[in-house]
């Protein structure tokens, strides 16, 4: 039983999910709330260093071979204008590049598309179309909202395609904890159009042809995994769903990429630290990836915070992983 507090003593983030653990549905399952801002690179870097008094963050050069195109809204769901970076070859080329999408991370509440802008612009540089995009969090929108944010930003890809000089056979998409769980999940369903939306360049496909799971969760109900624990207070993820894993398990099931492996699932990589939990189901997941024979690559930075790919030292390590895994996927085809 939750005990209940005066709507006007919560935290705006905590409304969506709050309505529906008290058993009220908000119009649409979306509350307009400010933003929790709380993720960031700079506070991630802060935590890290008090480990990794070694690290730094990560900004690399921007490659003088790429062109940037910034803050393109790819969908409007009602007021809401979700947008996207893109960064692209200068050089056109007659059958367009492969393209690939980058999903942040910050808990399915936090975060911000400019976070993974760095390795964006770098695997531009190496001959692909990269996008940042937007998607709600669980301060706008509950599960499955991000997910057919994503899945539009996919399909407004492949619409865009002659205009941005990609290849719509050859689609990426590459997330970071939060945004790894989603990336996984978007990569695994594109049979299931209960996960689709109804919004945004329907006419188009959302399947990617490739994955990159950095840190996130393939599975929500698992032993291995640290979601979902609420005994201090609900969690990210319970936010996020709108409610605990007793009380709405099927939606906590239906969000973990392990329970969606099929014959079509594309190749995937893992990318991890040394946080066991950041990477529940990965092992159940491979199983089912050899049973099918799906290409699969698994990497581990030993004795690394949950947040590495955004700090020097494994910053160019991850990103080189990235650029030789989709080189293999798309450019020995």
């Amino acid at each position: 039983m939750h005990s209940l507090r005066p709507i006007s003593l919560l935290p705006a983030w905590f409304l969506p999910g709050y309505l529906l653990l008290v058993g009220i549905q908000p119009v649409s399952a979306q509350v307009l709330a400010p933003p929790d801002t709380s993720f960031t690179v700079h506070s991630a870097f802060t935590k890290a260093k008090k480990n990794y008094p070694a690290i730094s963050i990560a900004r690399p050069a921007v490659p003088t071979t790429i062109r940037t195109q910034t803050n393109i809204t790819y969908c409007t769901i009602g007021n809401r204008s979700l947008q996207l970076d893109v960064f692209q070859p200068k050089a056109r080329r007659k059958q367009g590049y492969p393209a690939v999408l980058f999903v942040f991370g910050g808990g399915w509440r936090s975060g911000d598309r400019s976070h993974h802008m760095p390795i964006a612009q770098q695997v531009a540089a190496q001959g692909y179309v990269t996008v940042t995009a937007d998607y709600r969090l669980s301060t706008e929108a509950l599960y499955p909202a991000a997910v057919h944010d994503l899945k539009g930003a996919i399909r407004w890809l492949r619409a865009n395609a002659k205009t941005y000089n990609l290849d719509t056979t050859k689609i990426a998409v590459w997330g970071f904890s939060a945004g790894g769980q989603l990336a996984s999940l978007v990569g695994t369903t594109s049979h299931d159009p209960t996960l689709e939306g109804a919004s945004c360049h329907t006419s188009h496909s959302s399947s990617v042809q490739a994955i990159v799971d950095v840190d996130g969760t393939l599975a929500f109900i698992h032993p291995e995994s640290g979601e979902g624990n609420d005994s201090k207070g609900p969690s990210a993820a319970t936010y996020w769903f709108g409610a605990s894993k007793t009380e709405k398990p099927e939606l906590w099931h239906q969000a973990g990429a392990l329970n969606h492996v099929t014959s079509q699932t594309p190749p995937i990589m893992f990318i991890n630290s040394a946080v066991d939990r950041m990477h529940a189901g990965r092992e159940d997941m491979i199983k089912q990836l050899d049973a099918f024979h799906i290409y699969h690559e698994t990497h581990t930075f030993p004795d690394s915070p949950h947040t590495f790919p955004l700090f020097n030292p494994w910053f160019e390590p991850t990103l080189n992983y990235t650029v030789k895994f989709l080189n293999k996927v798309f450019k020995s085809q």
